[in-house]
């Protein structure tokens, strides 16, 4: 009686449709966390090379920071375009992939499974009632 439990074919049909459904929602996030990715580096890249040409003029001592500024305007709009991504989110934007199969876990941990990040599903062996006997 408590050994193995089977489960039915309709139990594992809607596993697999679960599986299905999650790895497409992941697989087609994908492609967008890639692009936003990668307009994040590039942002940071050249707000890093502004910030380093800013840094390197001798006059950026000598003048207020609001002038400084104006004398670079490429690392000053650099700068407020990066502001501008992470005000509209492109920190959730980048890792939107993980965010979904990590709150998957934690959903899936209730009942004894788990998922990679690509949205396949993990079944973890149930525990056995003898085993939990003879533990205690």
């Amino acid at each position: 009686m408590y050994g193995k439990l089977r489960m039915s074919a309709e139990q594992t049909e809607d596993l697999k449709a679960f599986e299905r459904r999650l790895t497409e929602v992941i697989d087609k996030l994908q492609p967008t966390a890639r692009i936003w990715r990668l307009l994040l580096i590039l942002v940071s890249v050249l707000t890093a090379v502004g910030a380093w040409t800013w840094l390197w003029d001798p006059q950026t001592t000598q003048v207020p920071l609001s002038h400084s500024l104006l004398n670079h305007p490429f690392f000053a709009i650099s700068c407020i375009v990066l502001i501008i991504l992470f005000l509209f989110g492109i920190h959730k934007r980048v890792v939107a992939p993980s965010i979904i199969a990590s709150r998957c876990r934690q959903v899936l941990a209730d009942y004894n499974m788990s998922c990679d990040d690509t949205g396949k599903l993990i079944l973890k062996p149930r525990p056995t009632r003898y085993k939990d006997l003879m533990s205690k």
